[in-house]
């Protein structure tokens, strides 16, 4: 026969329960999967709060990869509907935020390996091609970060307007551009090259001028400006 009880984390002695422990103890004591659990808030009928974030750490296979999935791809998971996928991407997205914002000094760029520090580290990892925007003062000074467009394995589907529209929001004086390949092979492509062409074309026209076009591989990148390809 099936089993078809799963204990509850109202069935757990309080001292085991995630939101007790994390008062109690503090947040840094919590395993990922009871963080997830005070997140998700409940479970369902046959499931805990507690047993579903241990089935997504174990569908995605990671807390990277779990962070990097679509709502479509978190709500696809038995137990976790389009409210408990929205919960989670938001907790992730103000975790990314937290991790670019500091009171210390905002990072200048001078060259492409500064851009490149910044974003390769994460980016390298990706299972899909995203198009990020890097936003500069008349400084050079780095004011914001954003993901323009996510694509599919190996595709991005980008247009100028969605760039700039970014841009104008954060009053950019500049910017640089940038998308990984998840093969981790950054040549660049004929479609690299041309995306590149129509991007600085508009950025003259608005007048906001497009320094750099990165491309990340694992633990490499290419430079379109320093190819002569921009």
């Amino acid at each position: 026969m099936t089993e078809q009880y799963s204990v509850l984390i109202r069935d757990l002695p309080k001292d085991e329960r995630p939101r007790e422990r994390l008062e109690r103890y503090g947040s840094s004591a919590l395993t990922i999967s009871e963080l997830i659990a005070i997140l998700l808030r409940v479970g369902n009928a046959r499931t805990s709060a507690l047993r579903l974030a241990e089935l997504l750490i174990s569908e995605f296979g990671s807390l990277r990869n779990l962070a990097a999935a679509s709502v479509q791809e978190l709500s696809s998971i038995k137990g976790i509907g389009l409210a408990k996928a929205c919960q989670l991407k938001a907790a992730f997205e103000l975790g990314k935020r937290l991790a670019t914002s500091s009171d210390a000094p905002r990072p200048v760029i001078t060259s492409p390996l500064d851009a490149a520090n910044l974003i390769m580290e994460e980016m390298r990892y990706l299972a899909q091609e995203h198009f990020r925007a890097l936003f500069l003062d008349t400084r050079n000074q780095v004011i914001g970060i954003r993901d323009i467009t996510i694509g599919s394995l190996n595709a991005s589907i980008v247009h100028p307007r969605e760039t700039f529209k970014a841009a104008i929001q954060h009053t950019a004086a500049a910017l640089i551009v940038a998308h990984n390949h998840p093969s981790g092979d950054p040549t660049p492509s004929s479609e690299d090259i041309n995306l590149t062409a129509r991007i600085v074309q508009a950025g003259e026209l608005i007048g906001i001028p497009v320094l750099d076009h990165l491309i990340i591989g694992d633990g490499r990148f290419i430079s379109l400006k320093e190819r002569g390809l921009m």
